[in-house]
């Protein structure tokens, strides 16, 4: 399993900077963020502009890679591809589809992405929509020698308050989910710490669903009790009761985590996703936090 870190917070850093600086810290691996320049929501980032890249920067970029023994596992664009809007829609799967063919250029095996939500539906429906919005998805992605795995991030009122956003939250709808969609190359980018606050345990997640995990996130949570008393369980606005942090300064077990993955059958890259507000504010500061997390975590992956 390789040690690497998901490149969300480094802009303005161009890929070939972020490349040789996560080369140079001792990590093994990169998740580009490729969201369009013009995204809105929070956390996302457009470290990989994959509108403007040509085959040939591409291939500059897979160069510099390989001399810097840093592998771009993962290309990620998480935006809502079931969205009510028609127009929102067909621009986020136009973007998705772009994304899976740069990944192609790049011999990057692996698109993260969201499943999403039209909020005018039960989650049910939202399945069967699933089903019909991924199908040409995954045949792309297929005819690309590309998988694509969508997060377990709930996305709590995306679209309306109090509404799960992304469907895909838990082991229940990940079942049906493979069920309508038993394709290969169609899987999970699994971050613990979204399990952990929903209480879905993630070291069994981890071995239960390990041969179908394609990517996975190292996070880690805080949870303020004393807030949560205040707000309940259903107050899920970020940073009040649960608060994302850095390996090492939450509650996770990462141990049992880690050999969950190995026990389900996952040799893939574990990506440090940096959320913690500690570490925030500058790239410089997004950096320091994750080295931090390297250094944290490299004693685990031996246990």
């Amino acid at each position: 399993m390789k040690l690497g870190f998901f490149s969300i917070g480094l802009s303005p850093m161009s890929p070939d900077e972020i490349i040789r600086w996560g080369a140079q810290a001792g990590f093994a691996s990169v998740e580009l963020g490729c969201w369009p320049l013009e995204a809105k929501r929070g956390f996302n980032g457009t470290q990989l502009d994959v509108t403007q890249i040509t085959r040939e920067r591409a291939m500059e970029l897979l160069t510099l890679s390989k001399q810097r023994r840093l592998s771009i596992t993962c290309l990620n664009y998480s935006d809502n591809n079931l969205a009510h809007d028609p127009a929102q829609q067909n621009a986020n799967l136009n973007h998705l589809l772009r994304v899976i063919e740069v990944a192609n250029w790049l011999a990057v095996d692996t698109v993260c992405t969201f499943i999403g939500r039209d909020e005018t539906k039960t989650i049910n429906e939202n399945i069967t929509l699933a089903w019909q919005v991924f199908r040409p998805i995954l045949d792309y992605a297929k005819s690309k020698n590309v998988r694509v795995c969508v997060e377990n991030c709930p996305m709590p009122g995306w679209q309306q308050e109090g509404m799960l956003g992304n469907v895909a939250h838990s082991p229940d709808v990940w079942d049906r989910l493979f069920q309508v969609l038993p394709d290969d190359n169609f899987g999970l980018n699994f971050d613990p710490a979204h399990a952990y606050w929903l209480d879905i345990d993630p070291a069994r997640a981890a071995r239960e669903y390990g041969h179908k995990i394609f990517d996975a996130h190292a996070k880690d949570l805080e949870i303020v009790r004393e807030q949560r008393y205040r707000k309940s369980i259903l107050d899920t606005v970020n940073n009040v009761w649960r608060i994302a942090r850095v390996p090492g300064r939450g509650e996770i077990d990462l141990v049992a985590f880690i050999q969950g993955l190995r026990a389900g059958g996952y040799d893939g890259a574990l990506n440090i996703e940096l959320e913690d507000p500690d570490w925030l504010g500058s790239p410089e500061r997004v950096q320091a936090g994750m080295v931090a997390s390297l250094n944290y975590l490299q004693p685990l992956m031996q246990n």
